[in-house]
């Protein structure tokens, strides 16, 4: 018993030995909350409170649930592979499997992966005759899902206009084909479960007098039907529920978008009618200075459960902060110092680079990759292969050689056109068998493959002619809006950050026709026009492989992506207000909150050194912007932060003198400042009311002249004309 307890601090040993009630254990990042939940497992199995099949632990990760059973078994001598431990999804299969009978499923049920549900609705609007262009497929995906995991039927679904109810017919429709087909996704697996135990009192009593112990994972991230779940198996109405020992970090619930409701804490809380509160707050990981501004941001939070992060390995190193002019700047100045960090003696894999968005990894890969250095990509694909990159790319393939067939095949029916695989099959066989390439066969096809497949080689022409004498970006920009990826996109529920990416390749398109009119010093420029020689970069930047696995590489992920690691080094990138915090959340209080705390998951990632970095203009659509500083600079007290450039106290701009080979300069639009009554583009202002800001954009001149500024947090972008708007430099 010593042995198991041994080296936890008085709030962890609070916890595993808690008596058998409820309880929410507030374990903050690094605090060891893993080690508790499984030291509380063994702690009750050793000393004869449960039996293993007594115990019920939640996990949102099989990675997590296996880390758990490992423990487990290292720390007793029992064979853990009976217990149920594991995902949601994972313990519903398990539960379904052994009724499935009265869950009205065949014993041989299959699980629908996201493909295979995709694949399964599209069929189910063929047979329908349902416009597909009207009702997106994967619209209609995540909306049967969103309904799902809220614990709606079809028929408990409001539907407010015409539209929605349409959709409500369609779940409908989709519910009865897989029941036809003897098959359930994902939602599907915790909903089916919820609803057997709901209405079949002998079953559910059966395992509320089971699980006489719950133990909980990652409690912040359960969305509403989960929760409802754990409240139904635990027994919550009944006289004698089950102890739930809920573990999770209010202040790192960063899945809003997902469904998760932190809300869920304070409704367990309240409902349970918890009495253990404990707090894990010692953090093993971090060195002061770095918990410090973790506390600091997140206590501007309202509606937080509480805690304060702190540690006994001392303050360590300030925060490093660095204020580029540019992106490729910032990139470059974070490539430079990582190769320093390597020349000293840390590990390139103990290195991580963290970002907001993922369309920001675009120019840290190309640094990364031009300097040589091995990097890894967590969690995500490179840029250059992500499916709505490689997307666009076939398309700029097409219009520079129509013969590629890797290129055709790809997206000939995406967006979808209504070309179906028999129409293809045939195009293929007709390519064999006149030796001609996909596209040069068509005008041989007949019947409706030559008017579907046709329409398709119609679009390209008018996409080669309209593109002629169109710079690079510009060509890319026309080529995504005509192509309907763009619309495909914004048809999405998560298509926003597939969208950050396809205005980044234009950004990428500007850039390279900026290095490529300036080659190496005793190097010829390549041949071939521009669009040519940028598929040709796109492609060697793609088939340059990621690190084999084991190989000492940089991590590249988002912060998203981050949760749950954690590094010696870390840097956070692109610290500018409307990309981190995001521009989709700053009006909205819930949204900076979640904002908040994402930022919070990023900084608590670091063990040893951590850096913040930031630029003054960023290139964006192809077009320079201008950025305020992230207001979250604000929140970190200063004694924390070391300026690796000189501090500028409003915004930025003051402490440059642009070189000629900065970005902005040769990208921003000039104007004259007799046109803007003594203001330029990129200047420093304030505003008696909105605060100090940059100006951004300006059109018209003289007395017409407005200017577009960003006020950041003060308020936001707006525009203002010159004659009226009392304007200062600042």
């Amino acid at each position: 018993m010593s042995r198991l307890l041994d080296n936890l601090n008085t709030e962890q040993l609070a916890a595993v030995t808690l008596p058998a009630q409820s309880a929410l254990i507030l374990a903050g990042a690094g605090s060891g909350k893993t080690r508790v939940l499984t030291t509380r497992i063994a702690w009750l199995l050793q000393t004869g409170q449960v039996s293993q099949s007594g115990i019920l632990g939640v996990t949102f990760t099989n990675k997590a649930a296996k880390e758990m059973l490992t423990r487990l078994g290292a720390m007793l001598p029992i064979n853990t592979r009976g217990m149920w431990i594991g995902t949601f999804h994972g313990l519903c299969n398990r539960f379904l499997r052994a009724h499935y009978r009265e869950a009205a499923l065949p014993q041989t049920f299959q699980i629908l992966d996201t493909a295979d549900q995709l694949a399964a609705i599209k069929r189910l609007l063929k047979a329908l005759n349902v416009d597909d262009e009207k009702f997106p497929p994967r619209e209609l995906q995540h909306f049967i899902n969103a309904q799902k995991e809220a614990g709606y039927r079809a028929n408990a679904v409001e539907a407010w206009d015409e539209f929605t109810r349409r959709r409500v017919e369609l779940y409908a429709e989709y519910d009865a084909q897989c029941q036809r087909e003897g098959v359930v996704d994902f939602p599907e697996l915790l909903l089916r479960a919820y609803e057997l135990l709901e209405r079949n009192e002998p079953i559910r009593r059966h395992y509320q007098l089971r699980f006489r112990h719950i133990l909980v994972d990652e409690f912040q991230d359960t969305n509403r039907l989960q929760y409802l779940w754990l409240k139904l198996i635990a027994g919550f109405a009944s006289e004698t529920p089950a102890a739930v020992f809920a573990v999770g970090d209010d202040d790192q619930s960063i899945y809003g978008f997902r469904g998760a409701e932190v809300g869920n804490m304070r409704d367990f809380e309240r409902e349970f009618r918890v009495a253990n509160v404990i707090r894990l707050e010692q953090n093993y990981r971090s060195h002061g200075n770095i918990l410090d501004a973790a506390n600091a941001i997140i206590a501007n939070n309202s509606q937080r459960l509480g805690k304060n992060l702190w540690t006994d390995q001392g303050a360590g190193e300030p925060i490093r902060v660095y204020e580029a002019v540019a992106d490729m700047d910032e990139a470059r100045w974070v490539v430079e110092e990582i190769q320093q960090l390597v020349r000293e003696g840390a590990a390139r894999g103990d290195i991580a680079l963290l970002y907001r968005s993922n369309a920001q990894s675009r120019v840290l890969e190309h640094q990364l990759f031009s300097t040589g250095l091995p990097y890894r990509v967590y969690g995500g694909l490179r840029f250059f292969e992500r499916q709505e990159v490689k997307h666009a790319l076939a398309y700029l393939r097409l219009i520079a050689n129509p013969d590629d067939d890797t290129a055709f095949a790809r997206v000939v029916n995406f967006p979808t056109r209504g070309i179906g695989a028999r129409s293809l099959e045939q195009l293929q066989d007709a390519a064999r068998m006149f030796n001609t390439s996909l596209y040069a066969t068509v005008p041989h096809l007949n019947g409706k493959p030559a008017q579907s497949i046709g329409a398709f080689v119609k679009l390209v022409e008018e996409l080669r002619r309209e593109t002629a004498d169109l710079s690079l970006p510009e060509m890319i920009d026309h080529v995504l809006e005509v192509s309907g990826l763009r619309a495909h996109y914004r048809a999405e529920r998560e298509g926003q950050e597939r969208l950050e990416n396809l205005d980044e390749l234009i950004s990428a398109a500007t850039g390279f026709l900026h290095d490529d009119s300036a080659p190496v010093e005793g190097e010829e420029s390549l041949p071939g026009d521009p669009l040519s020689r940028f598929l040709a970069h796109a492609s060697l930047e793609a088939g340059e492989h990621q690190a084999d696995a084991g190989q000492d590489a940089v991590q590249l992920m988002s912060v998203h992506a981050a949760k749950g690691l954690e590094f010696d080094v870390v840097f956070i990138t692109g610290l500018e207000d409307g990309l981190f915090p995001h521009e989709n959340s700053i009006q909205e209080h819930e949204g900076l909150e979640e904002e908040r705390r994402l930022m919070y998951v990023a900084v608590t990632r670091a063990r040893k050194r951590l850096y913040l970095s930031l630029a003054q203009s960023r290139m964006l659509h192809g077009q320079t912007r201008y950025a305020v500083k992230s207001r979250f600079f604000d929140e970190i007290p200063e004694g924390l932060l070391k300026w690796l450039t000189p501090r500028v106290q409003q915004g930025f701009g003051q402490h440059y003198t642009p070189s000629r080979g900065d970005s902005f300069t040769t990208s921003a639009p000039r104007q004259p400042s007799r046109d803007l009554i003594g203001f330029r583009i990129g200047q420093q202002v304030r505003h008696a009311r909105f605060g100090a800001g940059v100006i951004v954009s300006a059109e018209g001149s003289g007395q017409d002249a407005r200017v577009q500024v960003n006020f950041g947090s003060g308020g936001g972008m707006k525009w203002l004309a010159l004659s009226v708007a009392k304007l200062e430099a600042a």
